[in-house]
């Protein structure tokens, strides 16, 4: 009993016009429209996500330019380098590459 007269209280208001349009009108805005809740959640999570890549990709940026800033000037720098990173190799030398 207690129930039902809740509900009618509830029915009540909601068949008034003007209550039952903003209900519709937040149903649509939050739920059913274009750039609903769900939707602006989503970006928010891929714009988060994105900014950790521009950060991960700033700090290779750093990290990179270090090391070509030590590798211009130093030849034996730059040899050791081409050499582990590229198996580059002297005419005379043989280079075996043993992988795990």
């Amino acid at each position: 009993m207690k129930m039902k007269r809740i509900l009618l209280a509830v029915w009540k208001v909601v068949r008034n016009k003007y209550v039952a349009v903003t209900l519709i009108f937040l149903l649509f805005i939050f739920f059913l429209g274009e750039n609903n809740v769900l939707v602006t959640h989503k970006l928010k999570r891929d714009v988060a996500e994105l900014n950790r890549e521009i950060e991960l990709l700033e700090n290779d940026i750093k990290r990179d330019s270090a090391e070509a800033e030590s590798l211009i000037g130093n030849i034996d720098a730059l040899e050791t380098y081409g050499r582990e990173h590229y198996y580059m190799k002297r005419d005379n030398e043989d280079i075996y590459i043993i992988k795990d």
